[in-house]
């Protein structure tokens, strides 16, 4: 046939599909019934974006920090995060492991020729004694004596993993639940729900170390693709916020600038209601200038009483790196102490060969000596404080890093490579049972055998404790329901109270 007598000559394969009787009968009935259903989960409020329940909470642009409902009663208001950066080695603190001593020096069996820096050397003992700790009698190193005078008050996780043994993807899953790039944080996906009980400091504070920013710096506090609301704050007891006062302006005229700034941007914002952004803009610029009040009251630490600093370690003039770590862990408790909803307090710097953070591949136990110093006398301190205070009550302690150590150490080194198959973390304080450990590795301590949890399970298991359904808190973002565990995690209810 010609194409005049055959029109199906010149039309592609799925389009003589199409010209078929019964396909199309069949491929409209299939479309229909898709159709149908659409809309039946549409008026349910079951699809994403659908017309049911909002995926995210409702955000007046003018009061984005104002206090919001979460999905349910929250056991904790505030949290604060303690992460040590560099991969804290399990097998010196928290994760006991008597068949290292055994085979102090012999190859493991069955065991990696290379990780993630090269040849994999022989099994090596603790680098530190481990003792069985109060009422649980559970054994923790001499590495950290005072944190491990409260393990009776610790829910551990000894089975978490992660998805990078790299050190910055490894922070951003820790943080963000991804290792790209570019995803909200989890202090930011908190206030973003949340919002803050304080109206006069951010919802959200990174405090870094002072020896330096994390290996992944801002992308451990960043919003991602939430609103920059929502972005973690820095500051120290070392650096305070910046540009809060303009240089040469006295405080009577930077008063009056204001309220004449504050009559007019009101007045504009009645001519123009629909403007999101600009209402979002005066509140940002609103907010910095209560912050100019109340940062530099909050950051004077000579108020606090001689044997609170005395408790920190704030007061010691030996160890300056752990007298201005003890200041920041003071610092982080009167930010909460202010309810300012997320405070994440980091102890170790970028990547630097294991002299500033927890990175122990050559020298592990030297290293190690001068990281505990500094972080362990503080951080217990600031658990005590808390605990006396009665703010552990209505607050979440966490403690984390982002992978743990092989159980060998490097070939022709005294360290430990990156092992992101079995590490420990812990947390503290409101909705968590006290003295209770959760999963375990196996007799080396290379990987997670009992209870294996994903990360996306412990950060879950933080947002649950603050009211909040990590299925049910999400954002769209290029056409997709985003969240913070992914479409993944469940939470660790064996470990709440």
């Amino acid at each position: 046939m010609n194409a005049v007598t055959d029109p199906g000559e010149n039309v592609s394969w799925p389009g003589r599909r199409l010209l078929d009787r019964r396909q199309f009968l069949s491929g409209s009935a299939t479309a229909l019934g898709s159709i149908a259903l659409t809309s039946l989960l549409g008026r349910d409020g079951l699809l994403a974006g659908g017309t049911g329940v909002p995926a995210g909470p409702v955000i007046d642009p003018a009061r984005p920090y104002a206090v919001r409902p979460g999905h349910f009663a929250p056991k904790a208001k505030n949290v604060l995060v303690i992460f040590c950066a560099g991969a804290v080695s399990p097998l010196e603190t928290w994760d006991y492991k008597p068949e290292l001593i055994r085979w102090d020096g012999r190859p493991m069996p069955g065991g990696p020729a290379v990780t993630f820096q090269g040849p994999a050397g022989e099994l090596a003992r603790p680098q530190y004694e481990f003792r069985p700790r109060g009422q649980t009698g559970k054994w923790v190193s001499d590495l950290i004596p005072h944190l491990a005078e409260l393990t009776d008050d610790f829910a551990f996780v000894h089975s978490l993993t992660s998805q990078s043994n790299t050190h910055g993807p490894a922070e951003n899953f820790l943080s963000t639940g991804f290792v790209l790039d570019g995803f909200p944080s989890l202090g930011s996906w908190t206030t973003y729900a949340l919002g803050s009980e304080c109206d006069d400091l951010p919802a959200y504070v990174a405090i870094p170390d002072p020896r330096g920013v994390p290996q992944n710096g801002s992308n451990n506090w960043g919003p991602g693709f939430l609103p920059a609301a929502f972005q973690g704050t820095t500051m120290s007891s070392k650096d305070p916020v910046r540009h809060l006062a303009a240089p040469g302006v006295v405080p009577a005229a930077d008063r009056a600038a204001r309220d004449v700034l504050r009559r007019m941007n009101a007045r504009h914002l009645r001519e123009h209601p629909g403007d999101g952004r600009l209402a979002a803009r005066i509140a940002s610029y609103e907010l910095a200038a209560r912050m100019q009040l109340s940062v530099p009251e909050i950051s004077d630490l000579s108020t606090e009483p001689a044997h609170v600093l005395k408790m920190y370690g704030a007061d010691d003039p030996t160890r300056p790196e752990k007298a201005a770590f003890a200041r920041n862990c003071i610092l982080a408790r009167r930010l909460i102490e202010r309810g300012v909803r997320f405070v994440q307090l980091f102890n170790g710097a970028y990547a630097s060969g294991g002299t500033l953070n927890w990175d122990g591949h050559n020298a592990l136990k030297d290293q190690y000596d001068i990281h505990a110093a500094i972080l362990d006398q503080p951080a217990a301190a600031l658990i005590r404080d808390l605990r006396q205070r009665g703010m552990l009550d209505d607050t979440l302690v966490v403690w984390c890093t982002e992978f743990g150590r092989m159980p060998f150490f490097q070939k022709g080194a005294k360290g430990r490579d990156h092992n992101p198959d079995g590490f420990t973390c812990w947390m503290t304080g409101a909705g968590v049972k006290r003295g209770v450990s959760h999963g375990a590795t196996d007799a080396f301590g290379r990987k997670a055998v009992e209870h294996a949890r994903p990360l996306y399970d412990f950060n879950a298991t933080i947002l649950h404790l603050l009211g909040l359904d990590h299925e049910r808190l999400t954002f769209e973002h290029n056409g997709i329901q985003r969240r913070l565990t992914n479409v993944e995690g469940d939470v660790i209810h064996e470990i709440l109270a």
